[in-house]
């Protein structure tokens, strides 16, 4: 058992170093392997002991930026995060009794990463690993099965090499090894040699302002009035670079979110900004704003709102994924007192949104996600499903601004455009913005602290790639099956305890390495 453990806290580690900030998505599937092997062979009531160990340094090494929010919220959402492993272990272990069980524990692997993605409180889906495929051959299976069928595949990867190590050490390599390898080459390059064709409907211009945070960049609320002020100044010179004819005309404008960070209906000074940078550029601004009720001074919704010049606000998109415990606070002061450290920072609950309809700026359908919303699927694909023609992400992580978080996060948005087959704009507040092509390819990106308009004509289209139809349903199938093989498991282990000996071929043992 000691060994096992200690090739399941290397394991954790070499999985996070697949992510950026590293980036060596290659040591997926080896991670994986790692994983899998450390369980080979033990009972359930056993095998969720290395795996616990692989989840704990696997959460606390790819999520470290947490830190920057507190060493405690670190501590405590990553232990959290860590503990999904334990059903893991045990599913690992009832998987490993099938002949095919490379297989079934490749869907144990996607089903927790689901359950872990969406519970509780909306989950964390940070570390899913089809957010480390960027610039691979998996990626490029993205439009054709989505995120989730995406992590399968990965998983898939690791859980056959760990198979394949075994067959060499017993020395049972034969035409089922060989077909398996190919297999799964097969699956994995195909979709590099025949892409995903969509089809580009037409064009438009569009400017990502990046204005960045004053002093130390990690706190926009303490400078909310200069940011503001940066993005309405950068966004009145871009409209005199337009006059000058150094910049091409934009058919509109995206500002991060947190561009405002107090209500633009009731702050007269935030309001009279805004009105004054679109006037000057002459078309709408998607503006990152903070909206409440004047009469409920408990909630908030983060909002991006579309700004039109001389007619003022238009289409508006509520994020859909608030952060708890840093957007809201869940059971307010029952589970954790609200006065209990940075958590007095938030004195209204933000209001999570509902609605899947695109926004519509000037004549584009747009699909809109703030920050965190864009590692959800339910989101962006639901927007372009309804007809959105282009994404755009609002963000403002500023205070992960010195961690490896915002190419995590920047790397998720590049994943979206392939999985939607639409051109992606990133406005961050203080980095990391950029515009990426449907292939993921960055056309332009502004650094992190960087101060800078980026003008792209972008592709429109209304192509729906069959990831977009598949929706979320890939991973409800995933968590279908969670629930269905624990079931299995109970019903046979019932019936043994019950004097039947008879041995269920869905759960027939091999014999233990």
């Amino acid at each position: 058992m000691p060994l096992r453990c200690l090739v399941a806290l290397v394991g954790g580690l070499v999985l996070a170093a697949a992510f950026e900030p590293v980036g060596f998505s290659w040591l997926m599937p080896p991670a994986i392997a790692a994983l899998v092997l450390s369980v080979r062979g033990l009972r359930p009531r056993s095998a969720w002991l290395p795996s616990l160990l692989f989840g704990i340094t696997f959460a606390y090494a790819v999520m470290v930026w947490m830190r920057s929010v507190g060493t405690d919220a670190w501590i405590a959402m990553c232990a959290l995060e860590a503990s999904f492993f334990v059903p893991l272990g045990v599913g690992l272990a009832w998987s490993m009794r099938h002949r095919a069980w490379p297989l079934w524990t490749a869907l144990w692997w996607v089903g927790v990463e689901t359950w872990r993605s969406g519970f509780p409180f909306s989950g964390m889906p940070f570390g899913r690993l089809v957010y480390a495929t960027a610039d691979t051959p998996w990626a490029e299976s993205l439009p054709w099965i989505g995120m989730t069928g995406v992590s399968l595949l990965v998983a898939l990867t690791g859980t056959s090499l760990a198979w394949v190590l075994l067959q060499l050490r017993d020395s049972t390599v034969d035409r089922t090894t060989y077909a398996v390898v190919a297999g799964l080459a097969v699956v994995t390059v195909a979709p590099v040699l025949v892409p995903f064709q969509v089809v580009e409907s037409g064009t438009t211009t569009v400017a990502a302002v990046q204005g960045n945070v004053p002093g130390t960049g990690l706190d926009v609320v303490a400078h909310h009035r200069e940011v503001t002020a940066n993005h309405v100044r950068l966004t009145e010179e871009l409209a005199g670079a337009v006059a000058l004819g150094e910049q091409p005309q934009p058919d509109f404008v995206v500002w991060p979110e947190n561009s405002t960070a107090v209500d633009p209906f009731t702050d007269e000074g935030v309001h009279a900004g805004i009105i004054a940078a679109s006037d000057a550029i002459g078309v709408p601004v998607l503006v990152g704003g903070v909206s409440g009720d004047p009469l409920d001074e408990t909630h908030v919704l983060n909002q991006g709102i579309v700004y039109r010049p001389g007619l003022g606000s238009g289409d508006r998109y509520t994020k859909l994924h608030p952060v708890p415990y840093g957007e809201y606070i869940p059971f307010r002061g029952s589970l954790i007192p609200a006065t209990y450290g940075k958590l007095t920072m938030v004195p209204r609950d933000m209001v999570r949104g509902t609605s899947l309809e695109p926004i519509r700026i000037g004549d584009v359908r747009v699909a809109d996600a703030i920050c965190f919303d864009v590692a959800y699927d339910d989101g962006i694909g639901g927007q372009v499903a309804r007809g959105a023609e282009l994404v755009t992400v609002q963000t403002s992580n500023a205070m992960f601004s010195r961690t490896g978080q915002l190419a995590q996060q920047f790397e998720i948005s590049r994943l979206r455009a392939q999985e939607t087959g639409r051109w992606v704009v990133v406005a961050a507040v203080n980095g990391i913005s950029g515009v990426v092509s449907p292939d993921g390819e960055v056309v332009a990106s502004v650094p992190a602290r960087g101060q800078e308009v980026l003008v792209e004509t972008v592709g429109l289209s209304t192509t729906i790639t069959p990831a977009v139809r598949l929706g979320v349903w890939p991973g409800r199938l995933a968590l279908g099956f969670l629930v269905l093989h624990t079931a299995l498991v109970a019903i046979t282990y019932r019936r043994r305890r019950h004097g039947d000996h008879a041995v269920d071929p869905i759960v027939e043992r091999s014999d233990p390495a």
